[in-house]
């Protein structure tokens, strides 16, 4: 009986062994902190519950973070890769309207309208745009009077300035931009421009002297020039195509369809063009280098989703900013994303990235001298997106804005109007979109202040001092100074808010 009895526990024992014992303390065993461990359930807002099994997801958790990493990937890109596609579509709107690259140059003769969609131009003195293609051979730009321009490459970066703040300091020469891939001679007597970019946005302004514009349209066309290098002794001309009028759209898309733009971007520039991590973001979602980009369906509902909410992260960026140092005055509503002084979005050695994003989504043309300007000289920006209580400018309700005298600007002011949608002029029926202190009629107080009126109908006897606007239009407001002097930089001066009259 009592060799039975031991039999019995003996076998209980190892049963108990096999089944519920705990396993053995490795030999080996480190002291493991908490924060290193992932427990088998994990709570999130944005994606419910993650369930793993000793660290390891399970099928399910990992589809919904692979889902949740492409939309916040495509997110990501469509706020980091703006400057490529904003690029493409200023360049591709042109092409579109049959300006070819290194012939032919587009000129707003008439000054602009809102017929034509661009990122808050303006329509107080004409624009001369041009497209500088290296990919077959430097191309040559030949200026013969003093104009005020930029080249921005395909990722628009700063290339450099032309023309008055550029190398030929305003007394015209011959400019030769030249391209990554070009390893032959280089002539002399050519501002020589390097770049690591194919295409490239030339972008000039004309000076109009005592309101003659055709003058200096003429005198521009007379001295003006763009060809490749390899046609230097072709007989073709420039051609210059009037702009003014023409409706054609330069503005990316806010849809999916804005991969396709970045895509057609990455193929056509040269490797090692771009920033690393933003071409990491795109392979990621299937846009590649010398690749078709064919996203699945699934793909496909993400990258419209990423699309949905980059687009709504940039007009919060842009309209609702939440960085203090943008604004210009503590009191004040007026801001911008240049308020940081960089044309690089950097601040102690890292990228700004809300003032990129923010800047790129509402204007165009990078330059160190839209940020660095001297006093009377250049020109400075400021914002009015609110009211001076923050509320959204409503197109159907009347505003006062007061600047206060004497204004502090070399040359003149001027306010334009942009759509909150396209950021483009206001559809309105006033051509200028605009107000500026060349109006005819202005009224403008002894003390040099003046009033400017923005609403669907002008006050009774102030028309001449009155901006149109639409209701059931969101608007925004740029307010230019045009050789700005020092209470503006020292910000002794301070434009009014927006005030509600009704």
């Amino acid at each position: 009986m009592q060799h039975r009895k031991t039999m019995i526990s003996t076998l209980l024992f190892l049963a108990t062994f096999c089944v519920g014992a705990p396993a053995a303390e490795p030999e080996y065993k480190a002291d493991i902190p908490a924060a290193l461990l992932t427990p088998d359930q994990v709570e999130t807002e944005l994606l419910g519950t993650l369930e793993f099994v000793d660290g390891f997801p399970t099928k399910a958790t990992t589809e919904n973070v692979y889902d949740f990493l492409d939309v916040s990937r495509a997110s990501e890109l469509f706020l980091n890769a703006m400057p490529a596609t904003s690029m493409y579509a200023m360049l591709q709107g042109h092409v579109n309207i049959g300006v070819r690259p290194n012939y032919d140059v587009g000129l707003t003769e008439n000054l602009m309208d809102a017929r034509s969609l661009w990122l808050t131009p303006q329509t107080t003195t004409p624009y001369v745009h041009g497209e500088l293609d290296v990919k077959n051979g430097p191309v040559v730009v030949e200026i013969g009077s003093p104009v005020l321009g930029i080249i921005d490459d395909a990722f628009f970066r700063y290339v450099s300035d032309v023309g008055l703040t550029g190398p030929d300091a305003g007394k015209g020469g011959k400019y030769l931009i030249v391209g990554p891939d070009y390893d032959g001679k280089i002539p002399d007597g050519y501002f020589e421009i390097r770049t690591s970019t194919y295409r490239h946005w030339l972008l000039l302004r004309l000076s109009v002297q005592d309101g003659d514009l055709k003058a200096a349209i003429d005198t521009f066309k007379a001295g003006f020039r763009m060809y490749p290098l390899a046609d230097a002794n072709g007989q073709e001309q420039t051609k210059f195509i009037n702009l003014s009028g023409l409706k054609y759209n330069t503005i990316h898309a806010n849809d999916a369809t804005y991969f396709d733009e970045l895509n057609a971007v990455i193929q056509y520039e040269p490797v090692g063009s771009y920033d690393a991590e933003i071409l990491g973001l795109a392979a990621a979602l299937g846009i590649r280098k010398g690749q078709a980009f064919e996203p699945d369906e699934r793909m496909q509902g993400l990258l419209e989703q990423g699309a949905a909410i980059g687009n709504a992260a940039a007009r919060a960026i842009l309209f609702r900013p939440r960085n203090k140092s943008v604004y210009f005055y503590p009191d004040r509503q007026w801001y911008s994303p240049l308020a940081g002084g960089s044309h690089e979005f950097l601040a102690d050695g890292a990228r700004v990235l809300d003032d990129r994003v923010s800047f790129h989504y509402f204007a165009t043309g990078i330059t160190p001298s839209m940020v660095q300007p001297l006093v009377g000289k250049g020109s400075v920006y400021e914002i009015g997106a609110t009211d001076s209580s923050g509320e959204p400018l409503d197109g159907g309700r009347t505003y006062s804005v007061t600047l206060p005298g004497p204004v502090p600007a070399a040359n003149f002011w001027s306010f334009m109007v942009y759509s909150s949608q396209t950021r483009s002029i206001l559809e309105t029926d006033q051509k200028t979109g605009g107000l500026d202190s060349n109006a005819d009629g202005l009224i403008v107080e002894a003390d040099g202040s003046a009033t400017v009126y923005f609403g669907p109908k002008p006050p009774e006897g102030l028309e001449a001092n009155w901006i149109q606007t639409m209701p059931g239009k969101g608007y925004n407001v740029l307010l230019r100074l045009y050789g700005p002097l020092e209470p503006w930089f020292d910000r002794s001066w301070k434009p009014g808010d927006f005030e509600p009259m009704d």
